[in-house]
């Protein structure tokens, strides 16, 4: 069976930066399910490794960026989901359930 990896790994990494995240993700699943497959020699299981690590970074920077973004237009202002779902004695609880 002929493995997506030639398909998939480009070192070029000038081009990396303007990788969108959605393709970058998708790209760096299809490395993992070459690789996991087993079908790949020494050399293109390196490269593939070496494509997936910087595809990762990639992924990991633009998520921090976005984490980033979301604090300041929130003002900082973010919440644990479950303090949300807590409510003051007197006030009706946002699942709709009375208290027992």
């Amino acid at each position: 069976m002929a493995t997506p990896s030639n398909a998939v790994i480009d070192t070029d990494s000038a081009g990396e930066n303007s990788l969108s995240f959605e393709h970058a993700l998708s790209e760096l699943e299809a490395i993992v399910a070459a690789m996991e497959a087993g079908q790949m020699s020494l050399q293109d299981a390196l490269d593939a490794y070496k494509r997936g690590s910087a595809l990762l970074r990639h992924c990991q920077a633009t998520l921090t960026a976005a984490e980033q973004q979301i604090r300041i237009l929130d003002a900082d202002g973010l919440r644990d989901f479950d303090a949300l779902q807590e409510a003051p004695a007197g006030d009706p609880r946002p699942d709709g359930k009375q208290e027992s």
